[in-house]
């Protein structure tokens, strides 16, 4: 009789877990998704794009639970200059003063926790980055909807040791002032 209700139990506990959804991670499409930045400064802006160069997220049936980004930081343009003056400024975001992107090729994200906002696809994304060896806990809001994630991120560069032309760590910049936040507008394709 033991081993009849021991075999039911089993049963029912295989069944059970063979009903749930199973975590699914699914690749990003690197060549439909884009990430647009926009950095500050006291007389004006400067916006751009740089490349995913891989990232998967995870979905328990609709649900996303997690994800991991790297971003390819050799790839950092600027698209509202042009000429001499475009080229300046990526190679100087490129440069040691920014992201020093030859001895900090890549950047990351990794999703540590994922909270719904009660309507379905709204998320709140808690997540740590780093940028230039550095690592931050960062949260944002996301949208899910229809093979598409689509947010936008705030991120204090000078957590990441970028202090260039920063009013928080220099004095006297006055115009020449660049602000700490810069700002990625995320639409990613799965």
């Amino acid at each position: 009789m033991k081993s009849i209700f021991l075999s039911l139990i089993m049963g029912f506990a295989l069944i059970s877990m063979a009903s749930n959804n199973p975590i699914e991670p699914k690749s990003i499409k690197v060549g439909e998704s884009s990430i647009v930045w926009t950095g500050k400064k006291v007389t004006g802006s400067h916006t751009g794009t740089i490349t995913l160069q891989e990232g998967t997220l995870s979905f328990d049936g609709d649900m996303l639970t997690g994800g991991n980004f790297t971003i390819n930081m050799s790839t950092i343009v600027c698209t509202d200059l042009s000429g001499d003056s475009k080229g300046s400024l990526e190679g100087h975001l490129k440069s040691p003063d920014f992201f020093g992107v030859e001895s900090n090729p890549t950047a990351n994200f990794k999703i540590s926790k994922v909270v719904s906002r009660g309507t379905p696809g709204d998320y709140k994304v808690i997540g740590n980055v780093t940028i230039k060896g550095k690592t931050k806990e960062i949260k944002f809001l996301a949208t899910v909807k229809e093979g598409t994630v689509k947010a936008e991120v705030t991120i204090d560069r000078t957590d990441f040791d970028v202090k260039y032309g920063s009013g928080s760590f220099f004095d006297s910049l006055g115009d020449k002032t660049i602000y700490d936040d810069f700002n990625l507008v995320l639409n990613l394709k799965y």
